[in-house]
């Protein structure tokens, strides 16, 4: 059977990083593992336009991923699909995931989807698939409308979908337990992608080779759930790989595929300690830690110890990133972190101590910021000093607790899903005396009071890598410190490439 996998146009105005898609190699993966053709389309690195493509590949089945800012252009993909193919097209990624507000049904009325998978999607995909090939043998003459038919029932009983019969019915079926084994899972199929075509893993800091850059998972899942997190809407359960697995995925990537820098895209990875302990020693035993790695997404700072972090640096750790969020007390509880100051200024003086370079993660206009509350962020970020500090305006994304104050208590000054990357540097949303011009002001003040020092500013000219990276950092650094006009063009611009 023919698969297409779909990674919709993302391209943001402004320089970031383009990597292969995590969530759509594993799909690959267990396509092929099934005995599926694979064939995957990224939009953001393909020049054929999408039809062309799908009339010449003629796929018997299509699966697109869309997070929040993707899915209109998701929609857009279906359509061009629809138009020239008659293909069971299915959707999933986070955004179509989020029941509480309804965007499964969403996405089945918005765009002509014919299936949502919700969560994680390797075991759905793989009895999706199995329905589509069962429906293809005793079906010579396909039709869409057919194998959505209420009355031959093939969807009823397959967890973890929503779906539209062709009687225009929707039907939401109960979830799906989150996948316990990991171990259980082939390796992501990067050969499915142009890896000459994507950036490294950070590349306002770093000059890697894109193509020898690549990302592992070593766990799912996460046991807190902050307030204005995405992931809250993901399976709560932490579940690992056995280190005996990430290494066996780590020495391939190093010795077959060339590696020259991994990232953890783990959201948790070191709940359990032992574990991490274990992955170093076999990463120095099995001599992988010439190679750098990086923890991308970041780990837990109550979770941090001297021992820990002087193994992962001798396991080949660079970089570790740190959700520190916001610099003022009250705010912390506020965002049911479950962590205090003190324990996070250790984690970062644990971390440097050990050789680590480190990255903080602070959110400007968390719901209760104050003029006051957020300078104390930035006072913050400067005392801590990492590497970089990531500053960010607070986005409530659909499903988040965030997502449900501002509802209740605020204003949202979204109108569009694709205001959520489009209108960089802009405020999302107001609640009392959080106003999007006091947001934006702290934001800007954030990036200029830590940066436009001498200290940050040495570090970074003393790094090769920021000369090889110039061109870059300059365009990266006049966005960020001067005052951004508002790119009334570009949605108009995005719909149009969509269709050309």
């Amino acid at each position: 059977m023919r698969v297409l996998l779909i990674n919709p146009r993302f391209r943001l105005p402004i320089d970031t990083r383009t990597s292969p898609h995590l969530g759509l190699a594993y799909l690959g993966a267990v396509s092929e593992e099934r005995g599926d053709e694979v064939v995957v389309f990224d939009a953001d690195v393909e020049e054929q336009p999408l039809s062309e493509f799908v009339q010449e590949y003629r796929p018997h089945l299509v699966g697109i991923t869309a997070n929040t800012p993707q899915v209109k252009q998701a929609w857009r993909h279906a359509k061009e699909i629809k138009d020239v193919w008659d293909v069971p097209i299915v959707i999933g990624g986070p955004h179509p995931s989020v029941v509480s507000e309804d965007l499964d049904y969403e996405s089945l009325t918005q765009g002509p989807i014919d299936i949502v998978a919700r969560g994680e999607g390797e075991e759905t995909w793989i009895e999706i698939s199995e329905k589509v090939e069962d429906f293809l043998k005793h079906h010579p003459t396909f039709s869409t409308k057919e194998l959505m038919d209420p009355a031959k029932g093939v969807w009823d009983e397959v967890l973890g979908i929503t779906y539209k019969t062709s009687d225009g019915e929707l039907h939401r079926n109960p979830d799906r337990p989150a996948i316990n084994d990991l171990d259980s899972l082939p390796w992501p199929a990067y050969h499915l992608f142009k890896m000459e075509r994507y950036t490294n893993l950070q590349p306002a800091t770093d000059a890697v080779d894109g193509a020898k850059s690549f990302s592992i998972l070593t766990s799912r899942g996460c046991p807190y759930r902050c307030t204005f997190c995405s992931q809250s809407i993901m399976p709560v359960k932490w579940r690992s790989r056995t280190p005996e697995n990430v290494i066996a995925e780590w020495e391939h990537l190093v010795r077959n595929m060339g590696a020259q820098e991994i990232g953890v895209l783990d959201d948790s990875a070191n709940i359990r300690k032992k574990r991490l302990h274990q992955i170093a020693d076999l990463l120095i035993e099995r001599e992988l830690n010439h190679v750098p790695w990086i923890f991308v997404n970041g780990i837990r700072a109550n979770l941090v110890d001297r021992e820990l972090m002087a193994k992962l640096k001798r396991a080949g750790l660079k970089r570790t990133a740190f959700g520190v969020e916001t610099g003022n007390p009250e705010i912390l509880k506020t965002i049911d972190k479950r962590i205090d100051l003190d324990t996070i200024r250790e984690a970062f003086k644990i971390t440097k101590e050990a050789g680590i370079e480190t990255i903080a993660f602070m959110i400007i206009g968390l719901p209760g910021d104050t003029r006051e509350t957020m300078q104390d962020t930035i006072n913050f970020a400067i005392e801590l000093d990492p590497l970089i500090a990531n500053f960010s305006m607070m986005t409530p994304y659909p499903g988040t607790a965030v997502w449900e104050q501002v509802k209740r208590h605020g204003r949202l000054l979204i109108q569009d899903w694709e205001d959520y990357v489009f209108f960089e540097q802009k405020a999302r949303f107001e609640m009392g005396d959080l106003t999007a011009e006091l947001m934006e002001e702290m934001y800007r003040r954030a990036y200029r009071q830590f940066y436009l020092r001498p200290g940050p500013i040495w570090r970074r000219v003393k790094q090769k890598d920021f000369w090889v990276n110039l061109p870059r950092n300059l365009r990266i650094a006049a966005r960020t410190f001067l005052p951004k006009k508002e790119k009334t063009g570009l949605r108009k611009q995005m719909e149009a490439q969509a269709l050309s």
